[in-house]
Formats: structure tokens, sequence, C-alpha cells
């Protein structure tokens, strides 16, 4: 998925405006909760984060332009060629090196191993407790919320991204209860 951080997330992720509120998403899922696909979208920039490195002040400056601006990265890309920008964003993005440097994607393995990473971190031995209260089990769950996202113009995809990049990344009974099983061993 195409994506910046969170304060980022309206410009390089929406090229036009979304077609439904987050609320709405939620609601014609029907099968995770509002808090679900927040703390998705909070893991999107944290596997961008990994995968590209923390964005540079130049890049957070294009990027809030872009959403004040409400143009999403192809569009910014065929300005930038045409050379209709506004000055200083211009040469922001020939000082960054081109437009295709704010692209963010991210694998949909990228994103299940950063869900991980994430839960852990927030939650420790209660993630396992969490997410099943939020009715994701698999890392299928992660994939369906981000095609929610992306069905509904908050997100965009790459091509070759599918819903099948999110089968089996890992098993929650695998990175989530056994990574926390005590020994029975008592004597220590």
């Amino acid at each position: 998925m195409f994506v910046l951080d969170e304060d980022e997330r309206k410009c390089s992720t929406m090229p036009s405006k979304p077609e439904k509120s987050i609320e709405e998403i939620v609601q014609g899922v029907g099968r995770y909760p509002l808090d679900a696909f927040v703390f998705v979208q909070e893991c999107l920039g944290v596997a961008a984060e990994k995968a590209h490195n923390p964005m540079t002040m130049e890049e957070k400056a294009v990027a809030q332009w872009m959403a004040h601006h409400a143009i999403g990265p192809d569009e910014l890309g065929s300005r930038w060629d045409e050379g209709d920008l506004p000055p200083d964003i211009q040469q922001a993005i020939d000082r960054i090196g081109g437009p295709w440097r704010l692209n963010r994607h991210v694998t949909g393995q990228q994103l299940c191993w950063a869900f991980r990473d994430a839960a852990l971190e927030r939650w420790g031995m209660m993630a396992r407790a969490v997410l099943t209260k939020w009715n994701m089990t698999r890392t299928e769950d992660i994939g369906a919320i981000i095609f929610a996202l992306v069905d509904n113009g908050w997100l965009q995809k790459q091509p070759t991204d599918t819903l099948e990049d999110f089968d089996e990344v890992f098993s929650f009974d695998e990175v989530f209860d056994r990574a926390y099983r005590f020994s029975d061993d008592t004597s220590h």
C-alpha cells in the first residue's frame, strides 16, 4: 500500500476525496471495530518507516501541501514534470530527488510484520486478547481492513498489490501466544 505516516495519510493515500467516512467503512464491513481500522492505519506508518526510514522535514512539507490541495501522487508527478507547481514545492521536490521519492509503498507482508511488532509493543502478553476482541485472528483480517480502505479511496494500492498478499503471513498462535509460553518448571 502506498502510504505515509499518519500526518500525511490524506495526501499520499487519497488521490481524491474518500467516498465514505471511516465510520461508514467500519459499518459497511461490519466485522471489525473502528479501533482495529485505526490501529492498522498506524501500522502502515510503522511499516513505511521501517521500509523507507522516517520522512524528512522537506518530504513532510510536500506531503502536507499535497494534503491541503487534495493532490495525489500521480497528479503531483504530472505537475512536477510540467513545472506546474508553486516554486517552493517544485524546488523541494527537486531537492528530495523527484516525486517518486515520496512513494512510501509497503507490501502486505511488511505491513503484517509491522502489525505484529506494534501489537506486541503496545499490549505485550495481552495482544492476542485485544486483537481477538476486534475479530482479528489471522493476517487475512489485516488485508480485509486494508482493502476496505483501498476500495473506499482512503489508501492507494499498486497494480501488484492483492488481497492474497496477506494470506497466512504468520500464525497469530505462533507470534502472539507461543512467544509468551512460560515453563511449567517452578523449581527456579
